[in-house]
This record gives C-alpha cells, sequence and structure tokens, in this order.
C-alpha cells in the first residue's frame, strides 16, 4: 500500500507587483533610522539575492480560505473525485484571513472549516483543521495525510496550502518585497501500487536559539503608532541556519529511501530566496561528494515571489502540467520535497511519481 498525490491545483493571482513599484517606498532600518541608499540601489541588490522580479497580490475582496478554496476545487477536479469522500481536510496557512483594510487577523472558525464550507462539503465525517508550522506546512501536512492513511484512518486527503502575505507586509521593511500571494492543493490517497507515491520524510524543529529568527513585530517607522504587527525576520541568521541544518535534513531522508543520488531528478524547494535555495542544493549535493546537476531545482521565485506554504504545491502543481519551460516530472522519477520556515522548522519528503 502506498499514499499517492492523485489531484493537484493552485491558484496564481493576478495581481502582479514589479520591483519598480517600490521605488517611492520609505524604506527605513529597524531602528528607524534612514538607509544610506537610493531605493532605486536597494531594489538592484535585492533583485541580486532574492532572485525576484516581481510578486503576486490577491484582490481586495479575497482572502486566504478563498483562495484555498478555488486551489482546492482545481486538485479536486484534477483528481476527478467525489467530494463527499474526503476524510480530512488540512489547511496549511500562518496569518488566517486577513480581510484588506483590517489590522486584525481571524482564525475562528479555522481557515480549514471555512474551505470545506465554500466547497460545500456536506459529510460531516470530513475533519478540517489548520496546520500552523511556518513556510513548511503544506510538506509537514502531506506527512500528517500520509500518517492518516496509511493508520487506515482515511482513505482521501486534501491538503493544501494558502498565504496572503501582502496583508502583513510592513511597507518600511526591505524584506516586504520578497512576500506573496498564492495557494497550492493535492488530493492525497491510498493506493495498492507498492513502492510509490511517498517514501520517506523527516522533520526538525530548532528552537533553541532560533525560535524567533522569524517573527511578529512592529513597523520599521517608529513615527507610526498603531501597534500594527507585521511579519519580520533575521534574514542572514536564517541564511546561515538552513545552508547547514536544510541540506542535512534533506540528506537524512533521501538515504532512508534507499535510493541512489543519481536517481534523484527533480528537487522542489519552497521558493524562500533564490541565493539561499541554490546554496542549500549545493551543499546537499557536496554531502554526496557531487556537483548540483543542471536543472534539479526548478525555480518560480522570479515571478511569483514567495507565498509561504503555497510555493512547493504550487511549483508541483506548474510542473506537473507543463506550464514550467525546461522542467518535467514523469511517471517513475524520484523527486524530493523541502522546506524551511518559522519555527524555525525543517522538512523534506522523497515522493515517487
Amino acid at each position: 500500500m502506498s499514499v499517492t498525490i492523485t489531484g493537484i491545483g493552485s491558484y496564481i493571482p493576478q495581481g502582479v507587483a514589479a520591483n519598480k513599484d517600490f521605488k517611492n517606498h520609505d524604506f527605513r532600518n529597524q531602528d528607524g533610522s534612514k538607509f544610506g541608499q537610493e531605493n532605486d540601489v536597494i531594489i538592484e541588490k535585492f533583485k541580486a539575492i532574492t532572485g525576484i522580479e516581481e510578486r503576486r497580490y490577491i484582490k481586495d475582496e479575497l482572502t486566504t480560505s478563498s483562495i484555498a478554496a478555488i486551489a482546492a476545487q482545481n486538485a479536486i477536479d484534477n483528481a476527478g473525485i467525489d467530494i463527499e469522500t474526503i476524510d480530512y481536510i488540512i489547511v496549511a496557512h500562518n496569518y488566517g484571513d486577513i480581510k484588506h483594510g483590517d489590522l486584525q487577523s481571524d482564525t475562528v472558525p479555522s481557515l480549514a472549516s471555512r474551505v470545506k464550507h465554500l466547497l460545500r462539503i456536506k459529510n460531516p465525517y470530513c475533519v478540517a483543521y489548520d496546520m500552523l508550522f511556518g513556510c513548511p506546512g503544506w510538506v509537514e501536512s502531506m506527512i500528517q495525510a500520509n500518517a492518516f492513511i496509511k493508520a487506515g484512518m482515511a482513505k482521501k486527503c486534501l491538503v493544501i496550502g494558502a498565504e496572503a502575505l501582502s496583508r502583513v507586509v510592513d511597507p518600511h521593511d526591505r524584506d516586504s518585497m520578497i512576500y506573496s500571494d498564492g495557494a497550492g492543493a493535492a488530493v492525497v490517497e491510498k493506493s495498492e501500487e507498492e513502492n510509490t507515491g511517498i517514501i520517506t520524510h523527516k522533520s526538525a524543529t530548532y528552537t533553541y536559539d532560533e525560535a524567533h529568527f522569524i517573527y511578529f513585530g512592529e513597523s520599521n517607522n517608529q513615527e507610526i503608532t498603531d501597534r500594527r504587527k507585521y511579519i519580520k525576520m533575521y534574514g542572514r541568521k536564517i541564511y546561515n541556519f538552513a545552508l547547514t541544518n536544510v541540506s542535512e535534513a534533506m540528506k537524512a531522508c533521501f538515504d532512508e529511501s534507499g535510493y541512489d543520488i543519481k536517481d534523484l531528478k527533480k528537487v522542489l524547494i519552497h521558493q524562500a530566496n533564490e541565493k539561499m535555495d541554490e546554496a542549500i542544493l549545493k551543499r546537499f549535493y557536496e554531502l554526496y561528494s557531487m556537483e548540483m546537476p543542471d536543472g534539479i531545482m526548478p525555480m518560480t521565485i522570479d515571478k511569483l515571489g514567495n507565498s509561504s506554504v503555497a510555493t512547493v504545491p504550487t511549483l508541483f502543481d506548474l510542473i506537473m502540467k507543463g506550464r514550467l519551460p525546461g522542467h518535467e516530472i514523469n511517471k517513475g522519477d524520484i523527486i524530493m520535497f523541502a522546506s524551511v520556515g518559522a519555527g524555525m522548522n525543517i522538512n523534506a519528503m522523497v515522493y515517487k511519481v
């Protein structure tokens, strides 16, 4: 018995914010002081480090749960299943629903309950709950779905990652240019076919010194007194942390799979930062005394930005549907999903298509 993805879907917002749209922003340091550089220089350096040229924002009338439901419906349609046969709906996010113009996050009822309502599922034994696990939330939800199915608690799970980070960014923080909105979803089912689907997985949480590398903080503009909180991070600390710990977790996960490293066709890593992701993958292959193969790491961050829990399922959806030029995944391929984010959490999963 195996656990496989039978349907995949995503929602990519229509609103595009290009780097040039940040030229008039009042960027400040954490202490509120002005930068000594013009915004053109700040943006140029930002592009060189992150690889981001533009990002996507949802329309004012949408929320995280509404785009989660759209991605979910796309995955359901792709799988061709009856919605009343879904046993679990797991929605990974971090900030709940924040309506346009609101200051407060709304998480009651859970986003998963809202998605179930929007999908018009009647079955009360379709259990819906949320996953808060930082950017690795979708991969971790897949790991939970795998456990439910292998334990005989479920036959079908709907696993969603959705976020609207545009609602929690500080316009006075350079890091606001990283974040984006989006949603991705997968239908996960029991299969009688052996040696396919989810092969191995590995998760870790580092909190001794690392718990607050990503946090919720006040605006860099200290003249703002409304005490609203925004997503914040210590970028250099995260980079150094990820370079070592993510690559080692990936290796531990892959070693348990029993496959040869040369069998690995693609690594679908969380689209956090292009330079950081490249460094992680290079380090991963160095652990096998190899150079990173060309084309092993598909990227969407240049056009879609960092949409947190949505990046990995969206990337998988685009490749599987032939919408990411230069990349393909075929039946029988060995691939890996990997992510790192707030918590600080890390996970990886080896999957045979």
